[in-house]
């Protein structure tokens, strides 16, 4: 059986799509968060064992994502909002009792070492420090699961997190739960969203519309930030 091509699958995701739509709208779901005042950007695991052919972890669709984040960045920068990175990586991966947990049973966390080139953020959306941009090293799908990104967004006054980053179908998808969980407007760029596995990005980023937060393309982002207020420092 041939494997199908990326607008079959596209063609195939639409009709579905369109379907689901129906029904969603019909019980009162696809409903809309809107955007806030005080948003921060959150960049999830674009960090070379993701962006970088030939790692495990690689994800597709770099030629767009990259490029995306950095007009957000640009963007993001000019108004001072906070910015946050995320990268998964562990101490001693391969140790009897490394902090990888149970998730080492799934997936080759083996290959994401603390301190690591694989772990480090791709150097084309680099953190500027000075800025005080953070870097948070999770453990977990979510880049709020035992981290202190919650409380960090509170002490910045955010209401909103303009979310970016890999994978859809993992740790964007969860983190964008745990935005709306938590208490913060979730915005997720279109464009600035990926995974490795054919119609996976299309397919989260549809549910995650209907139910936890709103998905936006890039352009209606950086109009957003456009016209908001220069963050002053909290």
């Amino acid at each position: 059986m041939a494997t199908p091509t990326k607008e079959e699958v596209q063609q195939a995701l639409d009709t579905i799509f369109a379907a689901d739509s129906e029904i969603y709208q019909s019980r009162g779901f696809q409903r809309r968060i809107g955007f806030g005042k005080r948003p921060a950007l959150l960049i999830i695991d674009l960090a070379n064992a993701w962006t970088r052919p030939g790692h495990k972890f690689s994800c597709d669709g770099m030629d767009v994502i990259i490029p995306t984040n950095q007009k957000l960045l640009e963007a993001a920068r000019k108004k001072n909002i906070p910015i946050i990175y995320t990268t998964t990586a562990y101490q001693d991966p391969d140790g009897p009792r490394s902090d990888t947990g149970l998730w080492a049973l799934k997936i080759p966390v083996e290959s994401l070492e603390e301190g690591s080139e694989a772990a480090q953020i791709d150097d084309r959306i680099a953190p500027i420090p000075e800025r005080g941009e953070q870097v948070i090293v999770k453990k977990r799908a979510s880049a709020f699961h035992g981290t202190y990104l919650a409380g960090y967004l509170r002490a910045q006054g955010v209401d909103t997190v303009i979310t970016t980053g890999v994978t859809m179908a993992g740790c964007v998808r969860h983190t964008a739960e745990d935005t709306i969980a938590e208490g913060f407007r979730p915005i997720l760029v279109r464009e600035g969203c990926g995974d490795r596995v054919p119609g996976v990005t299309e397919w989260n980023l549809f549910d995650i519309d209907a139910k936890f937060g709103d998905v936006e393309p890039l352009d209606r982002v950086l109009e957003y930030l456009a016209g908001i207020e220069p963050h002053a420092a909290t």
